[in-house]
């Protein structure tokens, strides 16, 4: 491999890292608040998609409108899962909540081939995005310095909320102890569903980089990114938001890299993902970043 195919593979590998570390941050989140791993998180992404596609597709909307739009409405959706299906059982032992989240992520599939129809459809980029850009001899398109940019950008929101707001304050402490910080005066329940909300916008802007760097969409699109992002935040020290990043990036990376140097094994380019995970809980349980956590009962 010469110097400019490595960076070019590199570009590429943090670009798909860049996706997998937003998705995962929804499940760091939810887990460092609720202990609940919120497997309906990559049917959001699936939502993401296609509430942009049809708001450019059907309602005429320029990118620059619908794909905001489609981030409010794709977390206005989280917070009524929150509310409806994990609210409720909240108080219940952690494995009705687990079997909430597994009804919903089934639900929402179901919900997307009836409704949207099992058929997949074009992700038209715009046309900006489709730009040849040149790295010494090395060449990407456009939306993958984008990509990288964007997700970038709306890390260090992230960043900012959780360290330098008092909300951010209010979900760490949840973190800690959800019943001592309710006591202090908080409103758990806003909190927790403000952490539902945030973590399905950023869900929702990665289901639609996802779109645009894999220009087609279909109901059951979010399987697998969210099956990786799960991978990548265990990976990180799931329950740590810096650790989803880093757990992210480093998978999106050595799925790339692993297939320029073995082209050979590129059908098995999923499997690596596994292969880490089993290593990782084999090895190192508590991940990259991660801390040994006291079970919520």
């Amino acid at each position: 491999m010469t110097f400019d195919q490595f960076i070019q593979n590199l570009a590429n590998g943090i670009s798909l890292g860049s996706l997998y570390a937003l998705i995962a941050i929804g499940y760091t989140m939810v887990y460092g608040i609720l202990r609940l791993i919120n497997f309906a998180h990559g049917d959001i992404v699936m939502l993401g998609a296609y509430v942009a596609f049809y708001g450019v597709v059907m309602f005429m909307l320029p990118w620059w409108v619908a794909f905001p739009l489609a981030i409010i409405l794709t977390a206005g959706i989280g917070v009524i899962i929150e509310r409806a299906a994990y609210r409720p059982l909240r108080s219940f032992p952690r494995i009705n909540l687990f079997t909430s989240a597994v009804a919903v992520s089934f639900l929402l599939e179901n919900l997307g081939n009836v409704i949207f129809g099992g058929r997949p459809k074009a992700f038209e980029r715009p046309a900006f995005m489709d730009i040849a850009l040149q790295i010494g001899e090395a060449s990407v398109l456009s939306y993958t310095p984008i990509i990288i940019v964007t997700a970038a950008i709306l890390f260090a929101i992230l960043i900012y909320i959780v360290n330098r707001t008092k909300v951010g304050m209010a979900m760490r402490a949840l973190s800690k102890d959800i019943e001592t910080t309710g006591l202090m005066g908080i409103n758990t329940d806003r909190i927790i569903m403000f952490s539902f909300m945030l973590g399905s916008a950023l869900a929702a802007a990665g289901g639609i980089l996802w779109a645009i760097k894999f220009p087609q969409i279909n109901p059951l699109m979010g399987v697998m990114p969210g099956l990786k992002a799960f991978i990548a935040a265990v990976l990180g020290g799931i329950g740590n938001i810096t650790g989803a990043m880093l757990g992210g990036f480093l998978l999106g990376v050595v799925e790339i890299m692993i297939v320029a140097f073995f082209p050979d094994l590129s059908g098995y380019r999923d499997a690596f993902a596994y292969v880490i995970l089993i290593l990782l809980l084999l090895f190192r349980p508590t991940g990259i970043m991660g801390e040994v956590q006291a079970e919520k009962v």
